[in-house]
């Protein structure tokens, strides 16, 4: 799988995407993740690549160029089986859909900046848009960094269990049940004795029971 994400501010990814799973499986490779640097695609001799907005509104507008240029290279090299750009009215990023972009190829991550991006960009560049919650970030750097993150621990080997990310929560659309580990009895604070039964078909059923009762009263909202 490659990622390409292109942003304003590289240096808000590198740390993210340089530690834990999502370097382990660049090691390994099973992903690649290459970010570019908008700047270095414009043709201003300054480098800019924002501009004011056209009409009353205040704030500055990523320009449409230097994002064609890269878009455009980028694709005239491999098939992108999406151009993703990261904004808030964006469709709401879940678990179904790092699945869905886990068993992808190659993706374009468009970090929106400002007050966002040329909107030609979004009606002739971007098959798809992303948001990670009703709220405005200063950009879409860390949503590219989390949107890495949960799809590159699907791909089958980033993870050492397997398993693991099959029981995360929202996997089935329910919450994970509670998990505990040694030592069993800690001030009195004790692990639920069915964890320490032995007995797997009782611990699964009592896990799937914790799983719909967490659900129902933390998250209702993903039950419908």
């Amino acid at each position: 799988m490659r990622i390409d994400i292109i942003t304003v501010l590289p240096e808000l990814l590198e740390g993210p995407l340089s530690h834990s799973i999502v370097k382990r499986a660049q090691d390994k490779g099973l992903v690649e993740v290459h970010i570019h640097h908008l700047r270095d695609y414009t043709n201003d001799k300054q480098h800019r690549v924002d501009d004011y907005a056209f009409g009353f509104g205040a704030g500055m507008v990523l320009q449409i160029e230097p994002i064609d240029i890269l878009i455009t290279k980028l694709k005239s090299e491999r098939h992108y089986d999406a151009v993703i750009y990261t904004s808030p009215d964006g469709e709401k990023f879940d678990q179904k859909m790092a699945n869905n972009l886990s068993l992808t190829n190659n993706l374009i991550l468009l970090c929106g900046h400002y007050k966002g991006v040329d909107h030609r960009v979004r009606e002739q560049l971007i098959t798809q848009e992303i948001s990670i919650g009703d709220f405005v970030l200063t950009g879409g750097e860390l949503v590219a960094a989390m949107i890495t993150d949960a799809v590159v621990r699907l791909l089958p080997g980033a993870i050492g269990d397997e398993q693991s990310a099959l029981s995360d929560s929202f996997q089935d659309n329910l919450l994970a049940p509670p998990v505990y580990t040694r030592p069993a009895d800690y001030k009195g604070w004790k692990v639920p004795e069915i964890l320490l039964s032995g007995h797997e078909r009782k611990i699964h059923e009592w896990e799937m029971e914790q799983s719909l009762e967490r659900t129902k009263r933390l998250r209702p909202d993903i039950l419908k």
